[in-house]
């Protein structure tokens, strides 16, 4: 059986389970919850996660938390039942279309040097 994990859209989360289909929609991509969905897509056709024989995950590009959190669970998984990652073994990597937008830490001017 394949699993299909697709991250890339903060904002929604597709998962396949060969025919079986759930598409979820967020109105934040703070809701998204992919574990969550694979375990009703499972739950819901009677499976469990060792009927899983490999795992196909869309690398991106696309957001940056949403892309590197469907790639990680999909490692993760591949590792932990011994089965192939989009036909190669773990870890494969996302594709970003841009760097992280991680700032830089503010620094507070209350504070006195010492």
């Amino acid at each position: 059986m394949n699993l299909y994990i697709d991250s890339t859209d903060n904002l929604k989360t597709v998962i396949k389970i060969d025919n079986h289909e759930l598409i979820k929609n967020y109105d934040s991509p703070r809701e998204q919850n992919i574990l969550v969905i694979i375990n009703e897509v499972l739950k819901k056709n009677k499976l469990s996660l060792k009927d899983i024989s490999t795992i196909e995950v869309n690398p991106g590009p696309g957001s940056f938390t949403g892309t590197r959190v469907g790639v990680a669970i999909a490692n993760t998984l591949a590792f932990a039942l011994g089965i192939k990652v989009n036909g190669h073994r773990p870890p494969i990597e996302p594709v970003y279309t841009e760097p992280p937008h991680i700032t830089q830490r503010k620094v507070d001017s209350t504070l006195k040097k010492v």
